[in-house]
């Protein structure tokens, strides 16, 4: 599983090194092949393995929705496939880049079966607001998943 948060930099060509323990996982368990999208202010990037899954979930959704067709119209289309270079560095397009907020400084966040890349700032303020949720709240929820 991809799990913690790093603070890494952006090269100038928008290269970004993999932290060594999501490169290891993502090495063992799957390929060196990843897919990076938008979504929610920052970048997700998945194991080509978990993209094709989700792409398949995709599939059945009904483009005569216009939600469905809305959210695969952005998310579909900022999916880019690349690779981890002998460095561990993934190349992010300027367009995502952009998207993101990618400044020289980048948090890389792990969750479960996939990464965050986050701009710094927006990371920041995404943590404060995150940090204030009453967790106590959720319990019925969270015990509900089995939690």
């Amino acid at each position: 599983m991809f799990r913690g948060r790093f603070e890494i930099s952006i090269d100038g060509k928008g290269r970004i090194n993999v932290p060594s323990k999501l490169r290891e996982h993502l090495t063992d368990k799957y390929d060196e092949r990843l897919v990076i999208t938008n979504f929610d202010n920052c970048l997700l990037a998945y194991p080509f393995v978990e993209w094709s899954a989700l792409e398949q979930k995709f599939l059945k959704m009904s483009i005569l929705k216009k939600e469905h067709k809305a959210f695969l119209r952005f998310f579909m289309s900022g999916a880019t496939e690349c690779a981890l270079d002998k460095q561990g560095r993934i190349l992010i397009p300027p367009v995502l880049r952009d998207y993101a907020a990618l400044g020289k400084d980048v948090v890389v966040t792990g969750m479960l079966n996939k990464f965050e890349i986050w701009g710094k700032e927006r990371w920041d303020e995404e943590h404060a607001v995150v940090s204030k949720l009453n967790f106590e709240e959720m319990s019925d929820v969270l015990s509900e998943m089995g939690i």
